[in-house]
């Protein structure tokens, strides 16, 4: 087992988690953390960004901090890969049958679904039907916010299916999306427990932190506000992951799991930390994941209110530092 010494000399990928991690509790990158990341790309690091929120979106915030176009952004929990300069480099799509099923079996929980598509222009903006949705007042009462920010990519229609194209229309083609890249439901932390019961009563379903099921068509990833008494729920293509966003973005760079460090503080950041060579939870995260931080020996670092990316950067920074130092 590598030590946190052998590690840091690797380092050549730092993958940071936004909404808990990154952003403070304002929606805000603090000047601490800004300078660490800055500090990060000028001792060669790429700098990952590796969220939940699809890559426009995530954008509203990025863009002011003018960190380097050329580096990777993992956006839709690991669904599309892009640069912050909005060069695409991979996508995976809900396949179109299963997006049907999804809206069959979604049952009662139908009216707090969205389909998320991706259609970002060269400027990285989202077209509007970005974002497709059959009922807006539950999302409202769950995500006003997200809702009003959003409200120029939506489009609300009668039928979920028919936002869908034909079957034969899919394709891998990366510059012409044909079916949607993820859905998403979300409610109180009890109404979202119940939905994921509801998707886990299919094999096709596999849950969150669980091994994939043989016949998986969907990967579940769940991201939790006890204080808003909000949860959200992810239905992604089977397999996608932040870790699968970073295994594909490692292979391009010619890179192995042991050069990355990934820094996140909820669920759907779990599999990003298992697979990383250094992992950092940050201390606000929920307390199963401390446990599991116990577990494998992961740092924790101060909260997202206390610049704990920063401190993280900031102390693998100075690691590399010392162990290149020349001897006296």
């Amino acid at each position: 087992m590598p030590t946190t010494l052998q590690l840091s000399r690797n380092i050549k990928i730092i993958a940071i988690d936004m909404d808990g991690t990154l952003l403070n509790s304002d929606g805000r990158v603090s000047p601490r953390n800004l300078a660490a990341l800055k500090a990060a790309q000028d001792a060669g690091i790429e700098v990952v960004i590796a969220t939940g929120r699809r890559h426009c979106y995530a954008m509203k915030v990025l863009r002011d901090l003018h960190l380097d176009p050329a580096n990777a952004m993992i956006s839709s929990n690991g669904t599309v890969i892009r640069t912050l300069g909005h060069e695409l480099l991979h996508r995976t799509h809900l396949p179109v049958a299963t997006s049907r099923w999804i809206c069959a079996h979604a049952g009662d929980f139908r009216s707090t679904l969205v389909f998320t598509f991706d259609k970002v222009d060269a400027n990285g903006e989202d077209a509007k039907g970005s974002l497709v949705a059959e009922q807006m007042d539950e999302l409202h009462a769950s995500i006003s916010r997200w809702m009003q920010v959003n409200g120029p990519y939506f489009a609300q229609i009668d039928r979920l299916e028919d936002a869908l194209p034909n079957e034969d229309a899919e394709d891998e083609d990366l510059t012409h999306p044909a079916a949607p890249i993820q859905a998403m439901m979300c409610g109180t932390v009890e109404r979202m427990a119940a939905a994921e019961a509801r998707l886990l009563e299919d094999p096709r379903v596999t849950g969150v932190g669980h091994a994939a099921r043989p016949d998986a068509e969907i990967t579940l990833h769940r991201t939790i506000y006890p204080a808003r008494d909000l949860s959200i729920v992810d239905i992604l293509p089977a397999g996608c992951s932040k870790a699968s966003g970073l295994e594909v973005l490692a292979k391009l760079r010619g890179l192995t799991r042991d050069d990355v460090m990934a820094i996140g503080d909820n669920w759907n950041d779990l599999p990003m930390l298992e697979w990383a060579g250094r992992s950092i939870l940050m201390s606000n995260a929920p307390d199963e994941l401390h446990d599991r931080a116990a577990l494998d020996g992961w740092q924790v670092v101060p909260s997202n209110d206390e610049d704990g990316v920063a401190q993280a950067i900031e102390e693998a920074l100075q690691e590399a530092l010392t162990l290149t130092a020349p001897s006296r």
